[in-house]
């Protein structure tokens, strides 16, 4: 059987204190969906991609892939292939400092057609 996704990348949610964190911080929890977003205007950082969470909704900014680890997503984004990845929440640890509270995981989603024909010949 294969994988329904692909393991891409881990990180830490940067800039966690300056955000929407707190606002929804009881409805976070660990397998998390979250959506990824590039923010082309930007102006400390020209690759960044916003971490958002909806509740009800309504999107709210939790931060941001941190510099050191967006330079090879930001690119795919920016070609329109956010559907390609998935991204959740991996760890919460509130007794640490607030850039090391969240940490993300992102997969790659395998093409729809191929887990349709693989769904069908179970």
């Amino acid at each position: 059987m294969k994988a329904h996704q692909m393991f891409y990348m881990d990180c830490h949610l940067a800039g966690r204190k300056f955000h929407d964190v707190d606002l929804v911080w009881d409805y976070l929890h660990v397998g998390q969906q979250l959506r990824l977003e590039r923010e082309v205007d930007n102006l400390y950082d020209a690759k960044a991609v916003q971490v958002i969470y909806n509740k009800d909704g309504e999107d709210y900014l939790l931060g941001y892939i941190p510099r050191s680890d967006n330079h090879q997503l930001a690119p795919f984004l920016d070609m329109g292939w956010d559907e390609l990845f998935d991204c959740r929440i991996s760890g919460i640890t509130p007794d640490t400092h607030p850039e090391n509270q969240v940490r993300l995981t992102i997969s790659i989603r395998r093409k729809k057609e191929e887990s349709e024909k693989t769904n069908k010949r179970k």
